[in-house]
């Protein structure tokens, strides 16, 4: 019987880890750290560091690399499907390895495993395919609450919805129909920039609760080349970027 326990560990900031999350990794039998290629190595080393930090009692941390999606097939769904199978795979193979007779497995995810992450669905993989798995699910910090918070900012208007969208459906489909406030994650491209940026503001955040955060709020008019210069020249500087943003219409666009 494998315990398998998807952590929330937000941006990897340790002190955003939640006392839960600290005490599921100490009562881990082992720690499933994945690399993601030497341009994102602060990524690797940023878990290394929290398990440093974190671990009180000693647990095996075991280090594996991550297959690399084909981002020019152009079947967007099919070609995540097949990289989800490969991770599952790796994920098995590690597990049969480590813990052959069984044990309790912790994967540390990025902001929240519910929130626009694939790490449920890569486990469900593991028991369609026969393992005597449980799973289970340590909440975090959002990309979104860690936006809001470095901005001073709540997420919705008073009474008014929220729309979680990707960059790659804002820039497919355009602004959602009815929405006042709209939050993208996900964006490989500034796809803002396909809106027509009258009567928006816009409140962007990379690295967020990391040391080089850097944030930028504006009418997006205005801002949005300063934070298409700014995305481009932090990614060229750090060789990989993680960034969020708010957008909300004027109060007399609304609705």
């Amino acid at each position: 019987m494998i315990d398998l326990a998807l952590i929330g560990i937000g941006t990897g900031n340790v002190d955003h880890l939640t006392a839960q999350a600290a005490r599921a990794m100490n009562h881990a039998d082992l720690i499933l750290l994945p690399r993601k290629g030497d341009a994102k190595s602060d990524l690797i080393d940023l878990r290394r560091a929290l398990c440093g930090q974190v671990l009180t009692v000693p647990v095996r941390v075991v280090e594996f690399d991550l297959p690399v999606r084909d981002a020019g097939d152009t079947d967007y769904l099919g070609a995540v499907q097949d990289w989800h199978a490969a991770i599952a795979e790796l994920w098995r193979a590690q597990i049969a390895v480590h813990l052959p007779d069984g044990g309790s497995v912790a994967l540390l995810i990025w902001g929240d495993p519910s929130l626009y992450d694939s790490s449920l669905r890569i486990a469900d993989r593991l028991a369609q395919a026969g393992m005597d798995v449980a799973v289970r699910v340590i909440p975090g910090i959002t990309s979104i609450q860690a936006l809001t918070a470095a901005h001073a900012i709540p997420l919705n208007r008073l009474g008014g919805p929220v729309v979680i969208t990707t960059g790659r459906m804002l820039r497919a489909h355009g602004w959602p129909p009815g929405a006042d406030t709209v939050v993208v994650m996900l964006d490989g491209g500034c796809a803002f920039d396909t809106l027509p940026p009258d009567r928006i503001s816009i409140w962007w955040g990379a690295y967020l609760g990391m040391a080089q955060e850097a944030l930028i709020h504006g009418p997006l008019a205005d801002v949005a080349p300063r934070i298409a210069a700014e995305r481009a020249a932090l990614r060229a500087r750090h060789g990989w970027i993680m960034d969020v943003y708010l957008m909300r219409k004027d109060q007399s666009d609304a609705g």
